[in-house]
């Protein structure tokens, strides 16, 4: 797909603000929903879970801009948005439960230094991750997801004759709908500008239909700051120890996450990319802890927005993270944002991780070269897939084992990288399948060559000579031919006028 900005390029100030502004209302709604949610499980009052927000929302920012701009040896310098992870979701609220907020944050800190431990070794894990896992990871990102989409669109508790009820699937279908019809018929900046314009759609259509609150706007200050180490920290081996397998899950996901934004991108993502990213994520979690917010981690549904619009700059998206800051800093903006319906943001939310799985996808097929790497993708994003669809598949595993497959993601890579490590490999077919791929990468470089290229301008303006040769014979020869026809008629007319002169000859003498 042709990139309508690439990765280096900077939009124009107004464009720039414009898509930065579809990145920020496609992530806000899960940046916001996770210390919502998290501080009302604690039970925490009304004010502090908006200091919780405004913490997630400034941290993201910061955290974006850095991962997005680089700092250093920090950041993957990707059009990354960062912000609360869903992940974190459910070891945050059984920690909060027993420990508090404090026992969240000291969990969170010291969990943090695993990410940034991890990340010094992305070159050596980089080699776990061939195309045939990497395929995988991204497919089942873009899949396992596709739920969140759902219950976005239902918004209300599974059992609830209120899930997905006419007018919120009609609000969805609306988002969807423009999104598609913009993506497909419109072209440069508008068609960029695809996932904002269904933001908008959908939500004239929600407050058309009543279905927008603004309550949460009058309600939020006009400024606001987080506090920092509001609640202190405390530590137990219990918490660090579950807050870091969710952080182990959360590397795994963002490895998947930085290889399909590079794929969507048109850039290679090194071992050394990873390392700087994967960094920046454990760095974004220790200042977030520090801060009073939940731990971090790269959102997927914008690297689907990077696919479905072209607009791969990373400038676009660290701009995001300056909206997010203003967010943080100014709770107004940020809860006219929330006030998004969530069945607009479901309807948005299918093409963006269908998107997801698309790049995936792409990646298997290349994959797909041999029967070994066929049945790893086979296995792999099966268990992936029946671990989402079922979860009671590992309800007897002992805890510690069942929290690394919990989540489809882990699940699948886990078993991709252990089959790709222990099933043996037929060398003689990988063999004769790269001979073909190196017999085809020389003939598009061939096709490719400056070399070619001028061989072909060469052929082409021969063709071009031969053809104006030609067309110059022809003319030639038509006038030759009637040049010689005119030559033909005037001797046969001077034929007639002489033979008319013998014959009118005698009679003259006799008379």
């Amino acid at each position: 797909m042709k990139l309508t900005y690439t990765l280096n390029q900077r939009p124009p100030v107004g464009t720039t603000l414009l898509l930065a502004l579809q990145h920020m209302l496609a992530s806000i709604g899960g940046i916001v929903a996770v210390p919502l949610i998290v501080g009302a499980s604690v039970g925490l009052p009304a004010a502090e879970i908006a200091d919780l927000i405004n913490a997630a929302l400034l941290v993201g920012g910061i955290a974006t801009i850095v991962q997005c701009v680089g700092l250093g040896p920090v950041g993957i310098r990707l059009p990354v948005v960062m912000g609360s992870s869903f992940a974190f979701l459910g070891v945050a609220i059984s920690i909060g439960k027993a420990d508090g907020m404090s026992g969240i944050m000291g969990a969170a800190f010291v969990g943090s230094f695993l990410v940034i431990f991890a990340s010094f070794f992305m070159t050596q894990i980089k080699k776990l991750f061939p195309d045939v896992v990497s395929g995988v990871v991204i497919t089942l990102i873009g899949l396992t997801i596709l739920p969140v989409a759902m219950s976005w669109i239902g918004d209300a508790p599974k059992g609830s004759e209120e899930f997905a009820t006419l007018p919120k699937l009609f609000l969805a279908l609306i988002s969807l709908g423009i999104v598609i019809l913009v993506s497909v018929y419109c072209k440069g900046m508008i068609a960029a500008s695809a996932i904002v314009i269904g933001l908008v759609g959908g939500y004239i259509a929600a407050l058309t239909m009543g279905m927008v609150d603004l309550n949460q706007v009058t309600e939020a200050s006009w400024v606001g700051s987080p506090t920092p180490l509001k609640y202190g920290m405390t530590f137990s081996w219990g918490a660090i120890l579950s807050m870091s397998l969710a952080y182990i899950i959360v590397v795994a996901e963002a490895t998947g996450d930085f290889m399909a934004l590079g794929a969507n991108c048109q850039k290679e993502v090194s071992g050394k990319d990873l390392k700087r990213g994967v960094l920046g994520d454990g760095l974004g979690s220790t200042l977030s802890a520090l801060m009073t917010g939940m731990p971090l981690a790269s959102f997927s549904q914008n690297v689907g927005i990077v696919g479905i619009t072209g607009v791969a700059s990373r400038y676009v998206v660290a701009t995001t993270g300056g909206l997010l800051i203003l967010g943080g800093l100014f709770p107004k903006l940020a809860a006219l944002a929330v006030t998004i319906p969530k069945p607009v943001l479901g309807g948005v939310g299918f093409i963006m991780f269908g998107m997801i799985a698309y790049a995936g996808i792409r990646m298997l097929i290349k994959a797909a070269d041999t029967k070994r790497n066929a049945l790893i993708i086979c296995v792999s994003l099966a268990a992936g897939l029946a671990v989402t669809i079922e979860p009671r598949l590992i309800q007897h595993l002992p805890h510690a084992v069942a929290e690394f497959f919990h989540s489809g993601i882990t699940t699948g890579t886990l078993i991709a990288i252990i089959l790709h490590q222990v099933l043996p490999q037929n060398r003689k077919e990988e063999l004769a399948m790269k001979k073909l791929e190196v017999v085809e990468m020389a003939k598009d470089e061939e096709c490719h060559s400056p070399a070619f290229k001028v061989m072909e301008s060469k052929a082409t303006i021969s063709k071009a000579i031969a053809t104006i040769a030609a067309e110059r014979e022809a003319v030639r020869n038509q006038t030759l031919l009637e040049a010689q026809s005119e030559d033909d008629n005037l001797s046969d007319q001077q034929t007639s006028s002489s033979e008319s002169h013998s014959r009118l000859t005698p009679s003259t003498a006799m008379k």
